[in-house]
């Protein structure tokens, strides 16, 4: 481009030589000369312009250079701060995690010195009069004493159907969907007042009473599904059933018959009972839960302890999906030597694939007791595809009028009473 420029200026200065000597009337020496001149003065100018352009380029490179570096220290800066930032946050909440472990270890601990405490005087009741307990109510003493409070409540809640249903969400993570419920028993007083578990299981399991509370709880979960399936078949129902009635040949035969007339909802009904009487069933429960799980129903295990589980053990027992703390799950997880499952697998597993090797045998883990997100957050690193707990919704008990629909009919009540 330069070169062409410089020989349109030779033409120039050459045309304006020429047009000197033949109209200006001036010598051809002179007139070469001039034409020359303008030739190297266009030049010049030229050079001048083209030169000055090229510092302004150079010059604004440079303040783009200078402002890249600029932006690139910002980032780094702004890096190692979110670092930062990141890190203290996740050792808070490590903080907080563990105080609340501890806070949770330390009431466990006294609720199991006040629970020795109470068989205690039981015992010692027991061996200053009480005999037994009839299903009537009555009891036979060597020498008149109270009737057992707890007893007394949990037998006038079943002989009024004061059993009530409280459903506590299930959810697919990440997307929260609401995939199941879990069908919590409760049982109320004549004033309204609820009993917890933790009050009336003792007491029930006592008098034998426990079959009758896990056949009204399925009857209501029966009901229950029937009604969510009109909105959404897939949704389903975890119902707690104990060992005791597992185990219990006399009462056993009524549970299987009347479950048995539901045998369309075994996709949707899921049967749950805690780990450890799981792992110290007999042979009366095994064969009773091959029974349910020949009709199609599904089991589940909660409150496991370890994830250091027979999976092929569980996949022949029918058991499908096992509930975790999400805690404990997460420092099992998160420690390389800690207990891994029982598998075909002879490798060291590693955290983030235990739910895989899980679902290779058919079983889902479902982490529960999940109260704050930053629970869930770490539950996902490790793809857990269920959660349960209070940050995604606490146990509510159903509709009054949804209550008096799912309500035993009386003939169905004075069936069951008969195995008191």
């Amino acid at each position: 481009m330069k070169a062409f420029l410089f020989l349109v200026y030779i033409a120039l200065g050459a045309g304006a030589g020429w047009a000197a000597f033949t109209y200006g009337g001036y010598e051809l020496q002179f007139a070469g000369i001039g034409g020359a001149l303008i030739t190297l003065a266009l030049g010049q100018a030229h050079l001048f312009i083209s030169g000055g352009r090229d510092e302004s380029i150079d010059t604004q490179l440079a303040d783009v250079g200078a402002a890249q570096d600029s932006s690139s220290r910002r980032i780094d800066v702004l890096e190692a701060r979110t670092d930062a930032v990141e890190t203290t946050v996740k050792h808070e909440l490590t903080e907080r995690r563990d105080a609340l472990v501890s806070e949770m270890k330390q009431l466990e601990g006294l609720i199991e010195r006040l629970s020795d405490s109470f068989e205690a005087r039981l015992t010692g009741a027991s061996e200053t009069g009480i005999n037994a307990i009839p299903g009537n109510g009555a009891m036979a003493v060597g020498r008149p004493v109270p009737v057992d409070a707890a007893l007394r409540d949990v037998k006038s809640a079943l002989d009024d159907a004061r059993v009530d249903l409280h459903l506590q969400p299930i959810v697919s993570l990440p997307q929260r969907r609401v995939s199941f419920y879990e069908g919590l028993t409760r049982l109320r007083r004549e004033d309204g007042s609820l009993i917890l578990p933790a009050e009336f299981l003792d007491a029930a399991r006592r008098a034998r009473l426990l079959g009758i509370i896990d056949t009204l709880t399925l009857f209501r979960c029966v009901e229950i599904v029937r009604r969510l399936h009109r909105k959404d078949r897939r949704v389903g129902v975890f119902c707690n059933i104990s060992g005791t009635s597992l185990d219990d040949d006399q009462f056993f035969p009524f549970f299987l018959d009347f479950i048995s007339q539901h045998r369309d909802l075994s996709g949707a009904v899921i049967f749950e009972m805690r780990a450890d009487r799981f792992e110290q069933r007999s042979r009366q429960m095994r064969e009773n839960m091959d029974k349910l799980a020949a009709l199609g129903f599904r089991f589940s295990l909660d409150h496991a302890s370890t994830l250091a589980l027979d999976l092929p053990r569980l996949q022949d027992a029918g058991v499908r999906f096992v509930k975790f703390d999400g805690g404990q799950l997460i420092d099992q997880l998160r420690d390389p030597k800690g207990p891994r499952p029982t598998s075909s697998i002879l490798a060291q597993i590693s955290g983030e694939d235990v739910s895989a090797v899980f679902s290779r045998y058919g079983v889902t883990m479902i982490a529960e007791k999940l109260e704050d997100e930053a629970g869930v957050v770490e539950i996902l690193e490790y793809g857990i595809p269920y959660g349960q707990g209070h940050v995604f919704g606490s146990p509510r008990p159903i509709k009054a009028s949804l209550m008096e629909e799912t309500a035993p009919p009386s003939d169905f009540r004075r069936r069951i009473s008969t195995f008191g």
